[in-house]
This record gives C-alpha cells, sequence and structure tokens, in this order.
C-alpha cells in the first residue's frame, strides 16, 4: 500500500481517501453495479451510475481518488507551477524587474504548498462524499471476485448485475541491477519529498520523466536524465521532442541519450549509477533517483480467474471495443485496460461503460478523439495523427505548421519558442492531427480535438474569431494557412485576370 508523508495536510487528505475506522455499510442483496477501484475510471463510474438511479458499490484497497490525486497529475501540476514561478522570477529581468537572480528558492514550503492544495481537492474524491451526498456504497478493502457475478470485501459478499474494473496502474522498476537496494524514488514517492535532491538522476524521458526533471533543476538540484531512446518522449513529434531536448540543455539538464542504466549501488549518502552511452561507461554520483519508465496494470489479488475475466500481467485486463470483458457481465475502464494512460481518457471511458453496461449501449471507445499533453515548459500537446505517420503517407496528407515567433501574443510574452502544427487529408480541410508546442498548449488543443471529434473542417476553425492577442491565434493562422494553399497558381492567374479586368 501507499503512504503519504503524515503532516497536517496528508492527514486531512487521508480522512478524505482512506477514513480512519471507515464502516463498511451492509452490503445490498444484490447490486446494479459493483466498481473495483476508486481512481478517475472508478469514481466517474461510480457517481455516474449512481445520479442516474442505479445502486452501486465501489470498493478501493487504497486510496480514493487513485494515482491521479495522490500520486499523479494533481501534486505534478502542483510542484511544477512552483517550478515555473521560480524560473519566471529568475529570468524577469527582460521584463525589467531586477534581482531575480538572487532570490531564495523554499522547497520545504513548495512542497507543503502542493500537499495543502491536494489535500482540499481530495474533498472532491472523498468517501464521505460518495457515500453522503451521491448514496454510493463505499468500501475500504481488498475487493476479490468470488464468481462471475459476486465479489468479496472484508468478509463481506457483493453481488451484482454489472461490475466494473477500474484498479489502475503502477510505477514499475526497470530491471537493473542494485536499483531496489540502493533505493529510488517513483511518482508514489517524489512528492512525498521535504527536503530538495542537489543531485538528481532521472531514469526515462517520457512525461513523468521529462516534467520532473525539468521542475528538480529549475528548484535547483543538478539533474541528469538518461534514456534509452533517440530522443526525449518517443511518442512525439520530432521537431517538438528536439525542441525541448534544447530548452532542457539551456537549463542545465544533463541529458543522456541512447543510455542505459547499468547498475546501481549506494556509497554511504551517495548513489551512484553506472551509465553506458555508445558503448562507454561513466559512474555519476547522486543523492537521488526517481525513475519514470513505466507503469504496470493492477490485476493482482482480484481474482479475476473466478470471474472469468482474460488478462495479461503486463498488458492488463482483456477488453472489447465496448469495454466489455471475457464476462459479459463485467466491464473495465481506465488504466487497467487502455493504451490511453491519462486521466481524461479515464474519464471519456467510464462515460461509455455506464451507458453499455446499465443500458445496452453500443459506444465505442475506438470512437474517442484523445488529445494529450506533457506539461513541460513549453508544454507539447498532441490529437490525433503523429508527425511520423503523416510523413510515411505524405502522398495523402498535407501537414501545416506556424511558428510561434509568427503569433504576437508569443513574442509579446517572451514565449515565442514553439509551433502549431496540423496533419489534413491531403485535398482538403479535414484534420487527422495536430501538435502544439507553447506555454500552453494543453489549454489550446481542445479546440482541435473539438473539431475533430464533431467533424469540423480546419475552415471551420478559420471562420470563427479569436480573440486578439492570443496565443490561440496559432490555430487560426493555420487555417490561413490552408486557405492560402488553396490558391494555386492558376486560381491566382483567373483572380488577376478578373481583377484586371475591372480595373481595365
Amino acid at each position: 500500500m501507499a503512504h503519504l508523508p503524515g503532516d497536517r495536510y496528508d492527514q486531512a487528505l487521508q480522512g478524505h481517501v482512506r477514513p480512519p475506522g471507515w464502516p463498511d455499510p451492509e452490503p445490498a442483496w444484490r447490486y446494479d453495479l459493483v466498481v473495483v477501484g476508486a481512481g478517475t475510471a472508478g469514481l466517474v463510474t461510480a457517481a455516474g451510475a449512481a445520479s442516474l438511479g442505479a445502486r452501486v458499490a465501489l470498493v478501493e484497497r487504497n486510496l480514493m481518488g487513485g494515482d491521479c490525486l495522490n500520486f499523479g497529475c494533481v501534486p505534478s501540476k502542483g510542484i511544477l507551477r512552483a517550478a515555473r514561478a521560480v524560473h519566471d522570477a529568475r529570468n524577469a529581468s527582460e521584463f525589467g524587474v531586477a534581482g531575480g537572480e538572487w532570490l531564495v528558492f523554499d522547497f520545504p514550503r513548495a512542497m507543503e504548498r502542493m500537499r495543502r492544495l491536494r489535500a482540499g481537492i481530495g474533498a472532491h474524491d472523498s468517501a464521505a462524499r460518495f457515500r453522503d451526498t451521491l448514496g454510493v456504497d463505499v468500501f475500504i478493502g481488498e475487493g476479490r471476485f468470488t464468481g462471475r457475478d459476486s465479489l468479496s470485501v472484508n468478509g463481506r459478499r457483493l453481488r451484482f448485475r454489472k461490475a466494473a474494473i477500474c484498479t489502475g496502474a503502477r510505477a514499475s522498476l526497470p530491471p537493473v541491477p542494485g536499483l531496489a537496494e540502493a533505493g529510488c524514488l517513483t511518482n508514489e514517492t517524489v512528492f512525498s519529498l521535504t527536503a530538495l535532491p542537489p543531485r538528481l538522476l532521472v531514469i526515462g524521458a517520457g512525461p513523468v520523466g521529462c516534467e520532473m526533471a525539468q521542475a528538480f533543476a529549475r528548484f535547483g538540484s543538478r539533474v541528469t536524465l538518461v534514456t534509452r531512446g533517440s530522443g526525449l518522449l518517443p511518442r512525439e513529434d520530432l521537431d517538438a521532442t528536439r525542441l525541448l531536448h534544447d530548452v532542457f540543455v539551456r537549463e542545465g539538464i544533463t541529458v543522456c541519450l541512447g543510455a542505459t542504466t547499468e547498475s546501481v549501488r549506494r556509497d554511504g549518502n551517495e548513489i551512484i549509477a553506472a551509465i553506458r552511452t555508445a558503448g562507454e561507461m561513466q559512474e555519476v554520483r547522486v543523492d537521488a533517483i526517481l525513475v519514470g519508465t513505466g507503469r504496470l496494470p493492477n490485476v493482482e489479488g482480484l481474482g479475476l480467474e473466478a470471474a472469468g475475466v482474460d488478462f495479461e500481467p503486463g498488458v492488463g485486463v482483456k477488453v472489447d471495443d465496448r469495454l466489455r470483458t471475457t464476462n459479459p457481465g463485467i466491464f473495465a475502464a481506465g488504466d487497467i485496460c487502455s493504451r490511453y494512460r491519462f486521466t481524461h481518457a479515464a474519464d471519456a471511458q467510464a462515460r461509455i461503460l455506464i451507458a453499455n453496461a446499465l443500458f445496452f449501449g453500443r459506444r465505442k471507445a475506438s470512437a474517442l478523439t484523445i488529445p494529450w499533453c506533457t506539461y513541460t515548459d513549453p508544454e507539447i500537446a498532441h490529437v490525433g495523427m503523429i508527425a511520423r505517420d503523416a510523413q510515411e503517407k505524405e502522398s495523402q496528407v498535407t501537414t501545416l505548421t506556424v511558428p510561434l515567433s509568427e503569433v504576437d501574443r508569443a513574442v509579446l510574452d517572451g514565449e515565442a519558442e514553439g509551433f502549431a502544427r496540423i496533419h489534413l487529408i491531403k485535398g482538403t480541410d479535414r484534420i487527422l492531427g495536430a501538435t502544439l508546442v507553447a506555454a500552453h498548449a494543453g489549454e489550446m488543443i481542445g479546440e482541435i480535438s473539438l473539431a475533430m471529434t464533431n467533424g469540423l473542417g480546419l475552415s471551420a476553425i478559420g471562420k470563427t474569431i479569436h480573440p486578439y492577442p492570443t496565443q490561440a491565434e496559432a490555430v487560426r493562422k493555420l487555417a490561413d494557412a490552408y486557405a492560402r494553399n488553396r490558391l494555386t497558381p492558376f486560381v491566382k492567374r483567373l483572380f488577376s485576370a478578373w481583377f484586371g479586368w475591372r480595373t481595365g
């Protein structure tokens, strides 16, 4: 079980997400829906089903709110905001602010702020709210299927018409000799720090690794980032990741690409990691290691065999496009069954689950248009087709790019490092995908996701008036670029002839 540090704010959070002495309710004769796991997918499923009048039981063995609230989105964005604040202050001389280079950063206070805000947000996911306000029977304990339509928790038997498996995933450690013995941080422990590590090794260049590497470097840690890949964020546009790499190097992060951590050992208060890069070995001495190399689905201890639910330990629960498992009465949503391991994806899948499990719906998970964002600075947001797919289908795809240096608000904000890029079906304005690299790319990608979800072309965005000056104008400028590209030499000659005739 994951634990919280134990200060007053974490005690307040625990009162919400795992109340000491929580009394289990007397089980109903049969539930319309039993939800196993109270992370994002489970909470949305339970709340939605209960609001529609279903009799719902919610079972959580660890902390209500799951990773998102306790060890993921919420705490990470809290410290990312602190990291951006200190970075902006230190680099404010361009705006006429003097003395930023001498400021002192208080790491314990920033972490305390994060825990205070997390505790406040935790009230929304609390066991008491789900019981008292939403009418859900909340059980805190280990839930295990005992049959195709039953589950046991704390010695009580819950029978159900339908069930939802929403147990999520957890951090996994790479098989590096000595890593576990030397001790390392993951997303489940890094937010419990109360002292800044002077030297930090980050293993993995996915979203967690990149976000935390930049944040701790801005706090003042000497950060080394190691990845097996040839670049950062392997799922993203290469131009975007190259830009981010340049930012990292400029901010003092040592980035080791194509590198592997061969072994780890502890020497007193130091941790020594042997890093192999291009066939050469080097030793890196650090005070802490943060691992962000992957996630494992939580399938253990659920009794899935008894329920007739197929699964793979490293992959998760098997579901069809309607989120049904191999037991037609049991569904799944979120990280336990999806390759899109995002809070908003879990939320969207939970809504599909409710419709399909309780109302004979036929909604498909494959129909979802799912954007994502990595909250580095600048942010990298994406939806739909990725750049390398567009390049492979160059004869069928038109790609348009607008640099932020052409967007007035980005220039005025001092945030002109980035771009907006969109992929269209060649000869049309139908959007296949997009990547935005900007200070607030995550806030901007929604407009493109809306258009894709509702079958609107890029021209519809071009017809939409955007306030000036905003960085979101970058998206409208993509539409302008599309309109200009439609002016072929032949059309331009026709226009020239028309205007020549009008003025002749």
